[in-house]
């Protein structure tokens, strides 16, 4: 995984890498591989992966057939710049 540094700052590409990490659900494997984990407890977590991944799969479907509205996009929310006040 690359992430590129531009003007030397760093806190804007950790930012970038942390989000690419979250997407290949790199967090996910490591907190998985921490410990031991029983072959009763792996066989309950894909299980519930599995479930989670078909409602997933039927709420895309449910809404691309218009059984179900999409959800509303989120806003950007654009930050003002804060006047400053002139003292005189």
């Amino acid at each position: 995984m690359q992430v590129i540094v531009r003007d030397n700052n760093i806190e804007q590409a950790l930012r970038v890498l942390k989000k690419k990490m979250q997407r290949e659900g790199v967090f996910r494997e490591m907190r998985r591989r921490r410990c031991y984990e029983k072959p009763s407890e792996e066989a309950a977590r894909k299980k519930s992966d599995a479930v989670r991944r078909m409602r997933k799969l039927a709420r895309k479907q449910a809404i691309r057939d218009g059984l179900i509205a999409a959800p509303a996009a989120k806003k950007k929310v654009i930050k003002q710049p804060v006047p400053s006040t002139i003292k005189s």
